[in-house]
């Protein structure tokens, strides 16, 4: 009985092992794509949010006596300035915008100015974001939707009589930025020399020719 047993057993484990051998090998590129997949992954999700302001797009069209401002804005808030508005810390933004026209005989002539100042807030008791121009104010659900609404740019604004002169080129800028100067003293130190707290876009340069 022992003599013919042994060669079964043994035979036995050898099917085993190729098996499991088989099983192994199929399974190492399932997790070598799943090891390739976190590491091409993980440091996009970390660096897909970076905050700041960009404006991506900006057009002025002259309609008699007054002009359209048409402009879209990227806005990400950084982490600190999100946590100090849902604590009750209002932000305020500055919207400026400024037409010139050059003049090669003397100094360069800003012949249209606007700055316009944005307060965004947070309501804890009512959970709703709101963004006062003014006298107007709106309310949102959320903080994205309240950032939406701050970043497309459409106003209407009237000119003095001769502001704009036909045949003229101006060179037309606008920027959107937090006015830190409105932070409470101890976020307004926080915002000194702290890329987090400091947030603003470049000027937007383009050409306008009435």
């Amino acid at each position: 009985m022992m003599v013919f047993s042994t060669p079964f057993w043994k035979k036995f484990d050898a099917t085993a092992q190729r098996r499991r051998h088989v099983r192994l090998t199929a399974l190492v590129p399932r997790l070598a794509g799943l090891l390739l997949a976190l590491m091409l992954f993980t440091p996009v999700a970390q660096a897909a949010q970076p905050h700041g302001i960009e404006v991506r797009r900006a057009a002025v069209s002259p309609v008699e006596d007054a002009y359209v401002l048409d402009a879209d804005i990227d806005i990400v808030l950084s982490a600190p300035l999100e946590e100090a508005l849902s604590k009750g810390i209002p932000l305020y933004f500055q919207l400026e915008f400024e037409m010139v026209r050059s003049r090669w005989y003397w100094f360069n002539e800003k012949s249209v100015t606007l700055q316009q100042q944005y307060r965004l807030s947070y309501n804890a008791l009512t959970r709703q974001y709101r963004i006062g121009v003014g006298a107007f104010y709106q309310n949102f659900v959320t903080l994205n939707e309240a950032l939406q609404f701050l970043s497309r740019v459409r106003r209407r604004e009237d000119l003095e009589s001769g502001a704009l002169s036909k045949g003229s080129v101006y060179t037309a800028a606008l920027r959107l930025r937090l006015d830190t100067t409105q932070l409470p003293r101890p976020f307004n130190l926080n915002a000194l020399g702290s890329r987090e707290w400091s947030l603003g876009s470049d000027w937007y340069r383009w050409t306008v020719a009435p």
